[in-house]
């Protein structure tokens, strides 16, 4: 019985020492608790989804979804470096917005008058440890110290493949504001960003910055980064420039939340939508391919971005398929796609890269 009391004593000591590396961030508390508790998306002791969202497929087991997961095929890694562009993305802007995009979610929305950073994630891993979720093969060519000076640093919920501490800490000097769902703020101030800086958003709250507006909207997802989920909120935005309009996808399955954006904002210039990591397993809080391209028609979207893929293995497809699928329920649906390579501009009304890249 000691030697089984000791063996729990030291496992449970281990686990609460390793809960309390910086990464984990911080759980809301004082004004921002009551905040959130007094938020309409907050019952029961957590965020909600407008509607019921089961975390998995009704037919799903635990013990299946682990084995599928530890034994997944090899083809989820390209064999092959992915391909890239280099960029200099500390030049003066275009007068048209240009995004670049970082692989998985990440990317740059770049004007001569101002830099939106979105869900940055250059430390090479998406996950509390090095060892895991670990970037492909030439993925991870940008890092922060190649980031112009950020007017709008915009995240999008707080999980560790949108949220990473040794991003946000080397770039958090270089940032003027952040724009983040209700809750996340407090990892932000845990990492040591001013609370000055911080503006968080519950689901059709607007923050403006200069000559932009964000809307936080709907998505269909979930948060947590520690033992606890719920405790922040997850979010897509809409955001309005002086001449033009881009709908900030975030993670989320597909319902009709998308037909009421596109129905309360009009037409987006660009749809930037999650395509990848996707599972019959969890089928309702990330979108298939083909929802994707009809969530982007839902939105009234002229161009569809699609992005979530290419750097990170987080589910159990080829990783190139959620490309693969996209581009031909896009082609089917006459919907205009764009793919960029690493660090190839997207420049909105005049350029959107089409190279099936993922395919050489």
């Amino acid at each position: 019985m000691l030697t089984v009391f000791l063996i729990a004593t030291v496992l449970s000591v281990s686990g609460f020492m390793f809960m309390q590396q910086g990464t984990f961030g911080s759980a809301p508390n004082g004004k921002r608790l009551e905040r959130i508790q007094n938020s309409p998306n907050f019952r029961n002791g957590s965020f909600q989804n407008l509607t019921e969202t089961p975390m998995q497929a009704e037919d799903a087991s635990m013990v299946g979804m682990l084995f599928s997961f530890f034994n997944k095929p090899k083809n989820t890694s390209p064999s092959t470096p992915i391909p890239f562009v280099t960029s200099d993305l500390k030049a003066a802007g275009t007068e048209s917005p240009s995004i670049y995009w970082f692989g998985h979610s990440s990317y740059l929305i770049k004007t001569k008058a101002y830099n939106v950073l979105v869900d940055p994630v250059f430390s090479g891993y998406a996950s509390p440890v090095s060892f895991m979720v670990k970037a492909f093969e030439g993925a991870n060519t940008y890092a922060a110290s190649d980031m112009p000076q950020i007017d709008v640093l915009v995240l999008t919920h707080d999980h560790y493949d949108h949220l990473d501490y040794n991003t946000i800490s080397a770039l958090k000097d270089s940032v003027a504001h952040f724009v983040v769902p209700l809750g996340v703020g407090a990892h932000l101030e845990d990492w040591g960003v001013a609370e000055s800086k911080i503006t968080e958003l519950d689901w059709w709250e607007t923050a403006n910055y200069k000559e932009l507006t964000f809307t936080a909207t709907p998505a269909r997802h979930f948060s947590g980064r520690g033992l606890a989920r719920g405790k922040s909120l997850w979010t897509s935005y809409v955001l309005q420039m002086p001449k033009h309009k881009i709908y900030i996808g975030g993670d989320s399955g597909y319902e009709e939340h998308f037909k009421e954006i596109g129905s309360k904002f009009g037409s987006f210039d660009l749809a930037i939508l999650e395509n990848g990591q996707y599972n019959k397993n969890w089928p309702y809080i990330h979108m298939m391919p083909e929802q994707v391209v009809q969530a982007a028609k839902d939105l009234q979207a002229e161009v569809l971005f699609p992005v979530h893929s290419g750097k990170f293995a987080l589910a159990l497809h080829a990783w190139n398929e959620p490309l693969q699928r996209v581009v031909k329920s896009a082609s089917e649906s006459q919907l205009k796609v764009t793919t960029p390579m690493i660090g190839e501009p997207i420049v909105i009304g005049e350029r959107y890269p089409a190279t099936q890249w993922w395919t050489n």
